[in-house]
């Protein structure tokens, strides 16, 4: 894995995380975890972006027992996060085309 730029993993850390638990529902450690496979995160950057797009309705919560310890509280992407995930996605790739649009004009000088 290679380091990024910080800036560039803030502004892409909210459509991973949305686009991880549109495939499955899953507990926080577990979203880290996959986040981590992509980009290098610890847990104190992901729990405030699952707080905050619980709190603006992108996510429901719902606690279930597990095996190996607590409870645990899984995240589900609700209909708004799925609006919110395709808006982004569209962004971003609208965004990643456009900067390397211009990476290529630049190295034709």
């Amino acid at each position: 894995m290679i380091n990024i730029n910080p800036q560039f993993k803030k502004g892409v850390l909210e459509l991973l995380v949305l686009l991880i638990v549109q495939d499955k529902d899953m507990y926080g450690y577990e979203l880290v975890e996959a986040v981590s496979k992509i980009v290098e995160v610890n847990e104190g950057t992901i729990y405030p972006i699952l707080k905050r797009l619980t709190n603006e309705n992108y996510f429901e919560t719902y606690l279930e027992e597990s095996k190996e310890g607590p409870t645990r509280k899984y995240y589900h992407i609700t209909a708004l996060g799925k609006k919110r995930c395709k808006e982004q996605k569209k962004e971003w790739e609208h965004f990643a085309s456009s900067v390397n649009e211009f990476i290529k004009r630049s190295e034709v000088k």
